[in-house]
C-alpha cells in the first residue's frame, strides 16, 4: 500500500518522483499550476517529475524540457477548500497520476478524494499533492496468498492481533520506520493529526501485532463503505507488518471487503496477490463499494485472531 504503495516506498524514492520541488506558495493564488517537467532516472524507472510552481504567464527566458516544449507545457489544478476535484482523466501521465495540489488536508477533503479513488501524497516542504496513477495496484482479497514459510509463522501464533486499540502509535510507527536509502518520511505531523481525526470519525483503522504488551507492527487504512485503501505498515520484528496484514485479509473477507487499494506497483505485495488494473475500473469499482453499507459491528469487536485465508 504504501504498503508499500508507500510503505516500502522510500522517502527518498519519492523525492526523487517529486525531485526538489520547490513550491513558492506566493505563487499559489491563480487557479491552476504549472509544472515544468524533466526526466530524471530513478532507479528502475523513470518519471517526469515537478520542478517549480510559476504564475501562469510566459517567462522572460523559456525553460528548458527535454522532450518537451513550453508550449506543451502540462497543469493541474490549484484546490480552494471549496474546489472539487477534477476528474481522474485530466491527470498527468509524467509523473503517473498527478492530478491536483492544494493546501488543505481535512478529513472531510481526505474522505472526498478515496471516495474518488485519489490519495495525497507529498514531502513536508510541499502543498498537498494528490495523485490517481494509471494502472492501480489493488489485491482482491479472495485472491490473498499466503507463502509457506509465512503460513508456519502465522501457526505459531506468537503475536496478539488487535483492532484499533493503538492507532497514533502505528502511524507514528509508520512515520518513523527506517528503511534502506530513507532519510526522511512523507508522514508530516500534519498527515498523523489528519489520519486521527478520520480515525475518530471511524473511518480509519489499525490492525496491531502486539508481543507481551508491545506493539512491535502494524498497519493502517482507511475504510469507506465496503472498501479499504491501504496506507503504511510497519514491522520492529520479522514479518510482524505481514502477519497484520494476512489478518487483515481474513477480517475483510469476514466482513464483505472485496477490494484493498495498494496504489502503487510493488514486488512486495505482488507476492500476496496484488495486481495492477485499469484506473477506469478501479474508479467504477471504488464508485460502487464506497457506497456500499458497512458492516454493523464495530472495528474494534472483529476478531482479534481470524481464520488464516
Amino acid at each position: 500500500m504504501r504498503y508499500s504503495c508507500r510503505a516500502t516506498g522510500t522517502v527518498t524514492d519519492f523525492r526523487r518522483i517529486v525531485w526538489a520541488a520547490r513550491m513558492r506558495l506566493s505563487a499559489m493564488k491563480p487557479n491552476h499550476i504549472v509544472w515544468h517537467a524533466f526526466r530524471k532516472p530513478c532507479g528502475a524507472w523513470s518519471r517526469h517529475v515537478p520542478r517549480t510552481l510559476l504564475k501562469p504567464r510566459m517567462p522572460r527566458t523559456r525553460p528548458v524540457i527535454p522532450g518537451s516544449s513550453w508550449q506543451n507545457r502540462r497543469v493541474i489544478p490549484w484546490l480552494r477548500p471549496d474546489t472539487p476535484f477534477p476528474p481522474l482523466e485530466a491527470a498527468l501521465s509524467e509523473p503517473n497520476g498527478l492530478l491536483a495540489a492544494s493546501a488543505d488536508l481535512t478529513p472531510r477533503r481526505l474522505l472526498d478524494a478515496y471516495e474518488r479513488g485519489i490519495f495525497p501524497w507529498y514531502s513536508g516542504d510541499q502543498p498537498v499533492l494528490w495523485w490517481s496513477p494509471d494502472p492501480r495496484m489493488v489485491l482482491f482479497v479472495d485472491d490473498f496468498r499466503i507463502a509457506r514459510s509465512l503460513r508456519k509463522r502465522l501457526k505459531q501464533r506468537r503475536l496478539e492481533i488487535r483492532v484499533d486499540t493503538a492507532f497514533r502509535s502505528v502511524i507514528e510507527a509508520c512515520a518513523n520506520a527506517r528503511r534502506r536509502g530513507q532519510n526522511g518520511t512523507w508522514i508530516t505531523p500534519a498527515v498523523i493529526d489528519a489520519y486521527v481525526a478520520l480515525h475518530e470519525q471511524g473511518n480509519a483503522h489499525s490492525v496491531e501485532a502486539w508481543r507481551e504488551g508491545r506493539l512491535v507492527g502494524g498497519l493502517y487504512g482507511v475504510a469507506i463503505g465496503r472498501m479499504f485503501f491501504g496506507e503504511s505498515m510497519f514491522a520492529d520484528e520479522p514479518d510482524a507488518s505481514k502477519i497484520a496484514l494476512v489478518h487483515l485479509a481474513g477480517m475483510l473477507r469476514e466482513r464483505g471487503y472485496p477490494l484493498i487499494d495498494c496504489q502503487q506497483e510493488t514486488a512486495h505485495l505482488a507476492s500476496f496477490g496484488a495486481r495492477l488494473i485499469s484506473r477506469l475500473e478501479f474508479a467504477h469499482r471504488v464508485a460502487t463499494l464506497v457506497h456500499s453499507n458497512q458492516p454493523d459491528s464495530p472495528w474494534a469487536t472483529a476478531m482479534s485472531q481470524p481464520p488464516v485465508p
